[in-house]
Formats: C-alpha cells, structure tokens, sequence
C-alpha cells in the first residue's frame, strides 16, 4: 500500500502511468475530483463519514486515508456521488440554448500569431516597433488592435463553450464517470482509465508532413502556380493564410474546369491523408503528442476528438457545435469502448528537449462531415 504522499509526488511530476492500473492511485484521483470544501461536505452527507473540516489540503489527505482502508467500497460511494452530483451539474445546462449561441459566430479568425498568443502578438506588433509613439498606437486602435482582440476574445469563448457543450455529451453517457471539480490532465474516467479530452482538427503541420512524404505539391505553391495558370490575380504581399484563402474563393467563384481540377485535386489528397490516419489512429496520436506547444506539454492520457469537414477543412471548426453530428459519434464511440483492451491505447513517444521517453494511454475518435 501505498501512502497519500506516493502518489501526490506522482502526479505532481506527470509520472502518470501507474495511476492507469492501481486502485488506489485510480482513488487519490477520484479523490482530487471532490476535494473542494463544497463537494466534500456534501461525500460526507452523503457517505456518511466523519472527519472535521479544515484546509483543502488538509481535507484531501484525511479523506484519504480514511477511505484507502477499504479501497472497493470507497471506490462504489465515489462513483455513486459523483455521478449524482455530476447529474445535477449536467440538469443545469441548457443545451439547446448553448448551441444557439454558439451557432452566432459567422467567422473564426484568432486575433493574433505566436500560437494564439494575444499579449505577444501585440507587444511585437504594436508595442516594440521602431519609432512607436502614442499617436501611432491610437491611429490604430479603431482598424487593428480592437477587431483583434475581439477575435481573440471570440474564438476564446467559442473553443470554451463549445468543449462544454461536447464533455457535456461523454458526461451524459453510463460508460463515463466525469469529474466534478477540476483536476490537471483529467476531464472524466472511462473503464476507470482517467482520460484529457482534446478537441482538435486534422492539424495542417501534420498534413504539410504528409503531403510531403507521398510526393504531393505544397498546397501554396501549388495553388500559385495555377493562378498564374488561370490569370488570377492575388495580393502577393499578403500572408500565406491569406493568400491561399484569396485564390480558393476565386477559383471556387470562377468555376471553370482549371479552378474545379485543382481544388478536387487538393481536397482528395488531403482525404487521402484523413483516410491514412483514421486506418492508423496511433501514428496521429503519437504526433500530437510530440508536437504539441511547449509551454502546456503534458504525458498525460489524452482521447482526441479530430473535426474534419471534408468539403473545406478551414471550416472544420463549425462542427464544435454541430451536436447532430457530435453526439451519435460520440455514443456510438463510448457504447463500443468496452471491446478495446488497454494494450490498444498504449503509446510511447518523446518530446524534445526532454531527456527520457513518455507512455499514456490514448486514442482518436473522428467526426468527419
């Protein structure tokens, strides 16, 4: 048996692995879930255990400790509360309301570069420029800096309410059992494996990766070679996020065969990559996890959900809200989790800059429209 300290250094150090096939590990974690003061007066209502309330530190150590004693029955009375309080949380969510006001926001585009970074985009841009003066910074507060840190805010609010709306599906299901307060690098327990759910797209540095491995043309350069083909006219000093946006609107409103050849030709390689990795779901999992941002690396056990809206992926992020399109994909996914075995989620990866090797559990669910 190991004691509260064991496994707090554990988690504490992203040494996670072990809490995948212990109990008691699988209860310190549950335990986590509930140790706000509010959530614990009400487990000891409920369970009807006694200790006196202090700090929360101190309340998560006790509780511990008293409930590893008998690690089957604490692990029944944690579900079982859990679960109702889980439902009461689920009950207060207007749904279709949610959905409503996500379904408001016509156009996603972050207010910024630096991997969505707001401050430092705007320090570099606005705030460090050469011969920067107080008249320069409020010339362009009206035209620049406010639509950008509205858009920031936007897609902000967006990415939020709209994982809200997809935990709020896995929470609903009986395979899940969700947390109730947060814990670092756990949103809900399935098969009693604690799982992070990231919601993401087909990421288009993965897609660069690929198209370059089977041969196929950068989309860009291969997008400017048949404008100039076409005689379409571009902004060439643009960025290239907008440069590509430009031509594939022109080509789409032109309509004529070279512009319809050349995006069917882009849209079936890139589903050619989409196919290759839904086949092989681990080799995308693996290169999510060895290429995500630096400052919120994490090792731990990570279900991806993957949006891909074949006809436009730049329009993949619309199906954050599609809950017709969400919700029997998810089901049908959870309904049918019991068959995988756990040495079918095991991963190994590395990271750089970092000396040793990781292991976490995962896997990909694919939402495809």
């Amino acid at each position: 048996m190991q004691n509260f300290n064991y496994w707090d250094n554990l988690h504490r150090n992203e040494n996670l692995k072990e809490f995948n096939s212990d109990k008691e590990g699988l209860l310190w974690l549950k335990l986590k879930s509930i140790i706000r003061v509010d959530l614990v007066k009400g487990f000891l209502d409920y369970s009807n255990y006694k200790i006196e309330i202090k700090k929360q530190s101190e309340n998560f150590r006790t509780l511990f400790d008293l409930l590893v004693k008998d690690v089957d029955k604490s692990h029944k009375l944690l579900d079982e509360y859990i679960r109702k309080v889980s439902k009461e949380q689920i009950a207060n969510i207007d749904i279709e309301q949610l959905v409503s006001e996500l379904y408001k926001l016509k156009t996603f585009q972050w207010g910024g570069d630096y991997q969505n970074s707001l401050d430092k985009f705007l320090i570099s841009r606005y705030v460090k420029v050469e011969n920067s003066s107080f008249d320069y910074l409020m010339s362009k507060f009206e035209t620049e800096i406010n639509p950008a840190v509205q858009g920031y805010v936007l897609n902000s609010w967006y990415n939020y309410w709209s994982s809200v709306l997809i935990e709020n599906i896995f929470k609903s299901h009986p395979y899940v059992l969700p947390t109730i307060g947060k814990i670092k690098g756990v949103d809900f327990f399935l098969k009693d494996i604690p799982f992070d759910l990231k919601v993401t797209y087909l990421p288009s540095e993965y897609i660069k990766q690929k198209r370059k491995e089977k041969g196929f043309p950068v989309e860009i350069t291969f997008l400017k070679h048949k404008a100039k083909e076409a005689n379409i006219v571009y902004d060439k000093n643009a960025k290239p996020t907008d440069i590509f946006y430009e031509i594939t609107e022109k080509m789409k409103d032109r309509g004529d065969d070279l512009s319809k050849e050349a995006l069917q030709r882009l849209k079936f390689e890139n589903i050619e990559i989409l196919k290759q990795a839904q086949d092989n779901p681990k080799l995308l999992a693996k290169w999510l996890y060895e290429n995500q941002g630096e400052m919120r690396f994490g090792s731990e056990n990570r279900l991806f959900i993957v949006l891909v809206d074949t006809n436009d992926f730049n329009n993949s992020w619309k199906l954050k809200r599609n809950i017709d399109m969400l919700k029997p994909t998810i089901v049908s996914y959870l309904d049918n989790f019991k068959n995988k075995e756990i040495n079918d989620l095991q991963i190994d990866f590395s990271f750089k800059g970092k000396p040793h090797r990781f292991s976490a559990l995962t896997d990909v669910l694919f939402v495809v429209k």
